[in-house]
């Protein structure tokens, strides 16, 4: 069968109310990666170490959460199909426990503070999962074509760096500064963040259709769907890509707000500096996708990932009082490996979609995504309270003018050298990455041909 009759485009409709549906889940996650750190320690007045263990309580639940939702998602029968029900059902509980995350209690007790924190947090985990699995799960659902996929994500993409360029901004401009007498202002943020994620769901409910033939197929049991999982050597390096990469953004996301604030004194400029750097990745999208589209997705993915790991070691380099225009010129680098971060690691998982299906006549997606998102959550679970840990060790002060020389030293260790080994880390996963474009394209025409003599 001809590479021409396996393309399965899409209308530039369908990506762009697919697409809108991450605008969500990037706001939300954006804003808690940036600022719920920062919240927790400089206005609920936690201790970094329970901070981090809030956070880590939170988060933990995904170990049985992601994996759970992701096989019953690929269970799920329905007139509407198997992952767009979670998104109609799913988008008000993620609204508001959102919100609820940005509350501070009346009680002063620390410890009760952050029992209240670690245990909403796990419910907004819940929540979120319930929409964002079964949404990620849905691409490999609407086409199998190897460009097309990257297109969708580029669009996808694009409604996530936008999300993300504005998750950066405008809740500063919302609340000003993070002091304890900004909680209310923290509390309307929240708000209106909150349903501003939540509602974009409804579009991609409404504006996409899975696939009748997905439906009839016969419905996996949790074992099958794991043992597939791991036995899939694509999957298996893929998922190592995505996982350094993603860990990567959640530490920077967590950590940048006090490299600014502290070392480079840049706070009240910080929104303008990551505006830069997301400006610059909405940009360079088309770039990446030419280039993903062009070359195999691996090569695209290790140039575009080993630039922005030495940009974000000449960054730690910077000196306070350095030039603005200096600290710009890095944040437009920085930028350009971001987009490639945004685009290619969510180009390359579901293509192992297709071998699995190969190997076992069956497909699961559902489980493939939730364990990759897992393992992104579990590190992310250990890296981000272990993160915390460090500035708590190195003796930080909340809202300190002047940190002491242990602490400026453990936050530039965190912004520079923890990104970059974690990033080469991806790059040597993507340098033993099997399935080439090629490699893909003989899979779906054996796929395709089983499929014709079965008829």
């Amino acid at each position: 069968m001809s590479a021409a009759k396996l393309n399965e485009r899409l209308s530039p409709l369908t990506k762009f109310l697919y697409g809108m549906g991450d605008t969500g889940f990037s706001l939300s996650s954006t804003i808690i990666g940036v600022y719920f750190a920062i919240f927790l320690t400089d206005v609920v007045r936690l201790s970094p170490s329970l901070a981090a263990a809030a956070i880590w309580v939170g988060r933990s639940w995904d170990y049985i959460n992601d994996p759970l939702i992701g096989y019953i998602s690929d269970r799920t029968r329905t007139r509407w199909g198997r992952r767009r029900p979670f998104l109609l059902f799913g988008w008000l509980p993620f609204a508001l426990t959102f919100i609820m995350l940005w509350w501070v209690p009346p009680w002063t007790d620390s410890l009760a503070r952050a029992i209240y924190y670690g245990g909403i947090y796990l419910l907004y985990d819940a929540a979120a999962t319930f929409v964002y699995m079964p949404y990620y799960a849905l691409t490999p659902e609407l086409t199998a074509d190897y460009d097309e996929r990257t297109s969708l994500n580029t669009y996808r993409m694009a409604f996530s760096i936008g999300a993300g360029l504005v998750a950066f901004t405008i809740p500063l401009m919302i609340v000003g500064s993070f002091q304890p007498q900004n909680a209310g202002r923290i509390l309307l943020m929240a708000a209106i963040f909150g349903f501003a994620s939540a509602l974009p769901l409804l579009g991609t409910f409404f504006g996409t259709q899975e696939r009748a033939e997905y439906q009839a197929l016969p419905r996996p049991t949790i074992k099958e769907s794991l043992r597939a999982a791991l036995r899939n050597r694509p999957f298996v390096f893929a998922m190592g890509i995505f996982l350094l990469t993603w860990v990567t953004m959640d530490l920077l996301q967590a950590m940048l707000l006090y490299f600014l604030k502290y070392w480079l004194l840049l706070e009240a400029q910080s929104d303008f500096i990551l505006g830069t750097i997301f400006v610059v990745a909405f940009l360079v999208l088309p770039f990446w996708a030419f280039v993903a589209q062009h070359w195999n997705k691996r090569l695209a993915y290790i140039a575009g990932i080993a630039f922005w790991a030495v940009v974000q070691i000449i960054l730690i380099m910077l000196q306070p009082g350095v030039p603005m225009a200096f600290v710009l010129a890095l944040s437009t680098l920085a930028g350009i490996g971001v987009s490639a971060a945004h685009v290619i690691p969510w180009s390359i998982i579901p293509d192992a979609v297709e071998w699995d299906e190969l190997q076992t006549g069956q497909r699961h997606e559902g489980t493939f995504y939730s364990l990759v998102t897992l393992m992104q959550k579990v590190a992310s679970s250990l890296a981000l309270p272990l993160a915390l840990l460090v500035l708590d060790r190195s003796g930080y002060v909340a809202n300190l003018a002047r940190q002491s020389a242990r602490t400026l030293l453990a936050i530039r260790a965190l912004v520079g050298l923890v990104p970059a080994l974690l990033l080469s880390g991806g790059i040597a996963f993507a340098l033993v990455y099997p399935l080439s474009r090629e490699k893909h394209l003989e899979v779906r025409q054996e796929l395709a041909r089983r499929k014709a003599a079965s008829r």
